[in-house]
């Protein structure tokens, strides 16, 4: 039996809002379930989970219905996105490539 994911309330509330974004996003454009999901390469099943903030649908695919109903997906900065990606791979460049778990030491005086 596959056990089902638990997500944050957080996690849960950002996807419905984005959800509810791209909906509003949609409609303001004019557009049926049918036209976003054709511009997308989706199905209008996939784009209507997406739109209810259902979490099993693919990032990717979120953030490509946003992009294409003209959502920011971040907040505006002066750099542009690829500047923030350089940054962080900057920032995780300096940490240690591996991370191990901590292995506390046995305390064996009896």
């Amino acid at each position: 039996m596959k056990r089902q994911r638990t997500y944050s309330r957080y996690a849960k509330e950002a996807a419905i809002l984005l959800g509810e974004q791209i909906k509003l996003g949609r409609k303001q454009k004019r557009w049926t379930e049918n036209e976003l999901a054709e511009r997308a390469g989706i199905s209008r099943a996939t784009l209507q989970k997406i739109e209810k903030g259902d979490m099993s649908c693919a990032v990717g695919l979120v953030f490509e219905v946003a992009t294409l109903v003209n959502i920011p997906l971040f907040e505006q900065d002066t750099y542009p996105l690829s500047r923030q990606v350089e940054q962080i791979r900057d920032k995780v460049a300096l940490l240690p490539q591996r991370i191990r778990t901590r292995q506390d030491a046995v305390d064996d005086d009896f």
